[in-house]
């Protein structure tokens, strides 16, 4: 059994983005933590990041991803290609179960270990076990109010923690604006 860490939703409005992640850690079918911080802010608080999956991997993924930052001078998504590539080809990076989203104030990508670097079409990005109801509510709250994106990722992830076992209401939000 791993350590899990579950919802994170971020949404892009223009130069706007917020990030929210729950605050629940589960192992195998319990809720180990309730007030954990998925999300961060990084490279001179320019740059958000969030993960989803085992914690220890994601923490080993949040030293690489800033490694790469302040090679590339900050660089979203030359440092974002280049964690992708690392994390796909090195034999100990490639068993890292997690899933990452980052952002700044021109782009929104989710990162993967099989070395996707993905842009959505929409500017909302969800990870994790409650990642399709977030987004889901991300989505429709995007497309039928004027709600902010720090408010639409705090209201998503609610909704989501309703629904989904292994989220829980428990938000921390980050935000560049």
């Amino acid at each position: 059994m791993k350590f899990r860490a579950t919802t994170i939703l971020a949404v892009k409005d223009g130069d706007k983005v917020a990030i929210a992640g729950d605050g629940q850690v589960t192992f195998g079918d319990t809720v180990f933590k309730n007030k954990a911080k998925k999300i961060r802010k990084f490279y001179n608080d320019s740059i958000l990041a969030g993960f989803a999956g085992a914690a220890a991997d994601a923490f080993a993924l949040f030293d690489k991803f800033e490694n790469k930052l302040d090679e590339y001078g900050g660089n979203l998504k030359k440092a974002s290609v280049e964690l992708a590539k690392e994390w796909r080809s090195d034999k100990a990076l490639r068993e890292l179960d997690a899933m990452l989203i980052v952002a700044d104030k021109k782009n929104l990508l989710i990162l993967s270990g099989t070395g996707d670097v993905l842009e959505t079409d929409d500017n909302i990005a969800a990870i994790g076990s409650g990642g399709t109801y977030a987004y889901s509510a991300a989505k429709a709250l995007k497309r039928h109010t004027q709600l902010e994106p720090h408010e639409i990722v705090c209201e998503s992830l609610q909704i989501a923690g309703e629904i989904c076992i292994y989220t829980n209401t428990n938000i921390s939000v980050e935000k560049l604006y």
